[in-house]
Parts: C-alpha cells; structure tokens; sequence
C-alpha cells in the first residue's frame, strides 16, 4: 500500500495511506485521530480503516485473541451468536437437513456458531487462519458462509472479501456480524475501535457498494448482522 507523509500546523505528523484497502481506491481523506492511531476512510466505499503503521504483527493478534475465553457452554456467547442465527433460519428451514455446506470463516478456537448451525442440520466446515488453517475448507463453495466478529481484524479486506465472495455458491448467503461505523461524531468515543486488532470498520454503506459492485442482495437484520446473498 502506498503511503505519502502529511505535515500539519497543529504539528500532527501521520502516513496518508494512499489507496483504499477494500475497493483499491487513490482517494481517501484522514477520519479521526486518538492517543493511538490514525483513521482515514475512504470516499468511494467509506471504509473506514488504519494506516499500515497501526497493523498489529501476527504474533500481537495471536496473543489478544487468546485472552478470548468464549466456550461451546457459555449461555451468554451462543445467545450473542443467535443474533446472525436467527435470520439465517427462514433459509435454512426451506431446505432438506444435510443438504446445506456452510463455513464458519473466522471461526477462533472454539468454533460455537459451526456446532449451532450443525445443530440445525448444516454441514459445516471451519476456517480460521491462527486456530483452524486448512487450506481444503477454501477449496470449496458453501451455502451460508458466516463471518462473526472477524471482518474487522482484516489487514487487507479487498484480499479477504475477494476470498469470501469465492466461496459463496450461487445463491448462498454471506452472513456478517461486525458492528458498523454510524458516524464520525459517535466515532470519537466508540469503544470498538480501541481495541488494536479491529483495523478495518464498515457501515452500511460499505456493505451497500460492496452488493452493488459485487452482485450481492444486501439486508440489515439485526444491529451488528448484515446478510449479503448472492444473485
């Protein structure tokens, strides 16, 4: 990713990341700066994101994931999960059991949404590239591929989300949870960004340009949930 150095009067000193890490694009205007971290988005798809300089190494992701304590019996973590189940259900309901595949994209280390939706009769496979790094679960297409709290830790999206369009079958869902940028105001004191794995921030608008550009349906079901099916 190219990068240009930016000089202010208030002394502010930053990398201008130069190209958009989602949809590639040259313009981008700086978003908001904290103790920590430069943001910049992006005008045409209005990610917003951090510049190269912010990205943690693998091994600080690998330590801040495993302080994730989430846990097949963990009551409170699979009703959290039900959040993206719920509106998967009427897709699932209208086939045969067995006859769904789907992908938990980004699973961790305890794979809670692959056994639910194994529960309601999916075949399921997982992909996480720290915990369950199988190269054979990206050489197939599934049904419902599910990305749950995942897509914000990508380091280069438009990489990411040309992988995860590849493995969605005609037809099949992609379903995201992710909580979404609103504004730049409600931006400043958002606690979601201050966690220095989630590099990558999107909104419905993103998720809008991303349907229109890629040929994918787009619906906001729940808060934080945004099921993109593929025409």
């Amino acid at each position: 990713m190219k990068a240009i150095t930016f000089f202010f009067f208030s002394a502010l000193i930053f990398t201008f990341p130069m190209t958009c890490p989602l949809c590639q694009s040259p313009h981008a205007s700086h978003y908001h700066t904290d103790k920590k971290r430069d943001y910049f988005q992006c005008s045409r798809c209005e990610l917003v994101y951090v510049g190269p300089a912010y990205l943690p190494s693998k091994e600080r992701e690998k330590l801040e994931y495993d302080l994730h304590e989430n846990s097949f019996e963990d009551v409170g973590y699979r009703k959290f999960l039900r959040k993206v189940l719920t509106p998967l259900t009427p897709y699932i309901d209208a086939h045969e059991p067995g006859t769904l595949k789907g992908l938990d994209f980004g699973c961790g280390p305890a794979p809670v949404l692959a056994a639910m939706l194994t529960e309601q009769g999916l075949q399921m496979s997982t992909y996480d590239p720290f915990y369950a790094n199988t190269s054979d679960a990206l050489s197939h297409t599934y049904n419902i591929v599910t990305c749950t709290e995942a897509i914000e830790h990508f380091h280069a999206p438009h990489k990411e989300w040309a992988l995860l369009n590849s493995l969605l079958a005609s037809k099949g869902i992609l379903a995201i949870m992710t909580k979404r940028v609103l504004d730049k105001a409600r931006f400043e004191n958002w606690h979601y960004k201050n966690d220095i794995t989630h590099v990558s921030f999107f909104s419905e608008a993103t998720f809008r340009f991303l349907g229109q550009r890629d040929g994918l349906d787009v619906a906001f079901p729940a808060d934080d949930v945004v099921l993109l099916k593929k025409i």
